[in-house]
């Protein structure tokens, strides 16, 4: 599946992102107090009855990110604007990283940043800065560990979309990805 991705500025205009899993994306998109809540409602889109099956997560610290495939679903429900499921798919893997932890920080501004774009859309702006601020900070925190994410990219078009500057929300690109697209060095 290929869709249409914008950066700021027309920078990336005509680039195209695919996804980087074959798991399919959620039927609606859930926005707290207007859905059905997606696992504790019997109408929600991933409601089990029986409770949600434990998955073992790997401690992305140690682990290699990019053959993590709940944390591949993570960028394709961020790039898919499925706000509140990419915070949850990440929520898992923030866990077993370590909340202060260069891993734990680098999750952490990637669900910050998604709860952001979420507070925005109802309509909660100040929430939203919030959120934003915080989201800079891990990454500072995180010292330049980055899983292989553009984070400097999602800070930017995040905080052009908290602040009102562009409605084009942000992408949350592989490094790879940026760099194929601007013709840079990948070694």
């Amino acid at each position: 599946m290929v869709s249409n991705i914008q950066r700021k500025g027309g920078a990336l205009s005509s680039f195209k992102t695919s996804r980087h899993t074959q798991i399919a994306l959620p039927a609606y998109s859930h926005m707290p107090g207007t859905t059905a809540h997606p696992t504790r409602s019997p109408e929600g889109h991933s409601y089990e009855p029986d409770g949600q099956p434990e998955v073992e997560l790997p401690n992305l610290n140690v682990d290699d990110s990019l053959a993590c495939e709940s944390f591949l679903y993570g960028i394709d429900l961020f790039n898919a604007h499925y706000w509140w499921e990419c915070h949850e798919a990440m929520e898992g893997l923030w866990h077993v990283a370590g909340r202060g932890s260069p891993a734990g920080h680098t999750l952490q501004a990637v669900i910050q940043c998604a709860v952001a774009h979420l507070k925005v859309l109802q309509g909660n702006f100040y929430g939203a800065g919030l959120l934003f601020a915080r989201a800079e900070e891990h990454v500072s925190w995180a010292e330049g560990y980055d899983l292989g994410l553009d984070l400097i990219g999602m800070l930017a078009e995040t905080g052009a979309y908290v602040t009102g500057d562009t409605k084009d929300s942000a992408v949350l690109l592989l490094k790879t990805e940026s760099q194929a697209h601007h013709g840079e060095d990948l070694d």
